[in-house]
């Protein structure tokens, strides 16, 4: 059976290495675009203000991988400000940039999301504390309300954008094959918008032979409503996927 990865491009290829190494056939077929903001000054601007905030949030590795990039010369994360996380990837790029205190579920979570993250920021204080969440142009509000709900002072700023995927030769490909053996073809998703722009440069396909995991129940009912015949939940790591897969691999890669 071939995996295909689904993930942004920076968080595909890793994936797909992983999973190669333990011997499985897997490709990447980006669903999301990820770009920079049109404007980087809001960024600099949040990174200018750092001192003043109880909490950054990160939404995903790319919100991450953005802001830092965008990181006005001269300037460091401060030591003792903590970053949220809602899972490992996000976890794995915040350590990757040099942030050592980091906020996020817990490893025995059922589910890695801002839910799971507030179970683990609840009993803190919050009232009158400035959080600061780093995303795309627009995303869930869930975690931000809850915290305004304890006295937070929440603000946003969109670190990247997320644009429809533009399909290339190979890529074109990839789903005509999905399309034409769905039985040797299993869809990896990661997003319910991933779904939404697949339905989109196929409107017409059949889905019901269809296999896909999510790593989250949002993601599966959106797969499950796009008409995927089987949809299995599978926790955010290559080798949840090979173990659902009844296999037992015994590389242990970090979390992507």
């Amino acid at each position: 059976m071939r995996l295909i990865v689904t993930r942004p491009a920076a968080q595909a290829a890793p994936w797909v290495a992983a999973l190669r190494a333990m011997g499985l056939d897997a490709l990447a077929l980006p669903l999301i675009g990820i770009a920079p903001p049109h404007d980087v000054a809001p960024v600099q601007a949040a990174w200018r203000s750092l001192q003043a905030l109880r909490l950054v949030m990160f939404v995903s590795a790319n919100a991450v991988e953005h802001f830092f990039a965008a990181r006005p010369a001269g300037f460091q994360w401060p030591e003792a400000l903590p970053a949220g996380s809602t899972g490992p990837g996000t976890s794995a790029a915040l350590r990757a940039a040099g942030v050592r205190l980091i906020e996020e579920p817990a490893d025995d979570a059922p589910q890695f999301d801002t839910e799971a993250l507030w179970a683990r920021l609840a009993a803190q204080q919050w009232q009158d504390a400035q959080v600061l969440v780093v995303r795309g142009e627009d995303g869930r509000d869930w975690l931000a309300d809850t915290l305004r709900q304890h006295g937070a002072a929440v603000h946003f700023v969109a670190a990247y954008r997320r644009v429809p995927p533009v399909l290339d030769a190979a890529g074109a490909a990839t789903l005509a094959a999905a399309l034409a053996t769905p039985s040797q073809h299993l869809w990896l998703l990661s997003s319910s918008e991933a779904v939404g722009h697949l339905a989109a440069l196929a409107p017409a396909a059949d889905w019901s032979a269809s296999r896909a995991c999510a790593s989250h129940p949002r993601i599966a009912w959106a797969a499950q409503e796009a008409g995927f015949g089987q949809v299995d939940l599978v926790a955010p790591t290559p080798e949840a996927v090979a173990r659902l897969l009844g296999l037992h691999p015994t590389l242990q890669s970090a979390p992507l």
